[in-house]
């Protein structure tokens, strides 16, 4: 099983590796770091946003206190040190919560910091990447191109490998041919092959084919002339059975008694 799953996970990645496209991994990575650089701006408005939030709480409080200690002095003036005692406690209670809003104001003002110089730097490093990433782009373009020019010219792409072998087999049944023609005009020529159609009989076997059947004939005619010179019984020319008449013996020369 380990096995198969090896062969299973290489068999993968080589089917990957020839359905991917680097233009389209590059422009993912790009959308991936734009999105990103987009998290930590949201950030750092966040930030900005809590900090100036508290800028204003800061501002209130601040009022706040101006006014406590402006009653306090008042209080003082009218001779009601109670009342500026009172005033005076409510403006240090709210002294305390001022003091903890601006170290909260301090903290969040240095994230802001950071987060801003982040988010330049990733600014910087994704202007880099786009960059880098169209320069190769345009580069395996070009060299795409190129390869399949280079194909074309050579002969070594699919489609050409395709037409090619398709002429190659051509030439192939053409030459096959050629020599299968060839070989039996030899034939015919030779006599070893009959040529059904009677056309291209050489003329020098059809002559020589005359002459030899006229020969026999003669044999023939004067074997019978001389079977019917000596009297014999004739003989058949041709043997019975074979449709030919048989030949007819002399009749007797009749006799005259003498009265």
């Amino acid at each position: 099983m380990k096995r198969m799953g090896m062969i299973f996970r290489a068999k993968a990645n080589k089917a990957l590796d020839r359905a991917e496209d680097p233009r389209e991994t590059l422009d993912y990575s790009y959308q991936k770091q734009l999105e990103l650089l987009q998290k930590v701006r949201r950030g750092v408005a966040d930030v900005a946003t809590s900090r100036k939030r508290l800028e204003l709480q800061l501002s209130q409080l601040q009022k706040q206190s101006s006014t406590l200690e402006d009653q306090g002095r008042k209080a003082l003036a009218l001779g009601r040190e109670d009342l500026a005692r009172e005033a005076l406690s409510r403006r240090a209670a709210l002294q305390q919560q001022v003091t903890d809003l601006e170290t909260q104001h301090q903290t969040l003002q240095g994230e802001e910091e950071k987060l801003t110089l982040a988010a330049q730097r990733l600014q910087a490093k994704v202007d880099a990447f786009r960059t880098k990433k169209e320069t190769i782009k345009a580069t395996y373009t070009a060299a795409q191109a190129q390869t399949r020019i280079g194909e074309a010219f050579s002969g070594i792409s699919e489609e050409m490998g395709d037409v090619g072998m398709a002429i190659q087999r051509a030439e192939d049944k053409t030459a096959q041919l050629q020599a299968r023609a060839g070989a039996i005009d030899e034939l015919l020529a030779s006599g070893a092959l009959d040529d059904s159609s009677g056309l291209a009989k050489d003329d020098i076997q059809s002559e020589l084919d005359r002459l030899s059947g006229g020969t026999d004939v003669e044999l023939e005619l004067q074997r019978m002339k001389a079977e019917l010179a000596g009297g014999s019984t004739p003989k058949q020319a041709i043997e019975p059975g074979q449709g030919a008449p048989q030949a007819q013996q002399p009749q007797d020369t009749p006799r005259f008694d003498k009265q």
